[in-house]
């Protein structure tokens, strides 16, 4: 819980276009802080990934707010889709799951977003 932000860089080949990502990885308790800031982190973004704990409830509570506030400031200036993706983390600690996968899937569909669970430890 320091509130540090990082921003990584990858190169991927996708059907032969090289694709350079630049993934800025902001932390749940930083995003509560500055909603201008937040605002700039939204505009800087072509598209989102949302990633909660299973084993968190409240990171996956907060999911709804922060997907409404990604499509107010990114869908309001054009009628474009913003394209966002949920992901439930630590798929691989099942015994410790607070929020099932049927939840996940459902929020998706409700906001129109992705979903998939992963474990980042596999």
């Amino acid at each position: 819980f320091g509130g540090t932000e990082f921003i990584y860089s990858h190169n991927l080949t996708v059907d032969g276009r090289e694709i350079l990502l630049h993934i800025w990885d902001v932390p749940t308790s930083q995003q509560a802080e500055d909603g201008s800031s937040e605002e700039k982190r939204i505009q800087w973004a072509d598209s989102f990934v949302l990633v909660y704990s299973i084993c968190d409830r409240a990171s996956f509570n907060i999911l709804p707010l922060k997907i409404q506030f990604i499509k107010a400031a990114k869908e309001g200036q054009s009628q474009e889709k913003v394209p966002i993706v949920i992901v439930g983390n630590k798929r691989d600690l099942h015994h410790q799951r607070v929020v099932s996968s049927e939840e996940g899937r459902l929020l998706a569909l409700s906001l129109d977003c992705g979903f998939y669970e992963v474990s980042a430890a596999e």
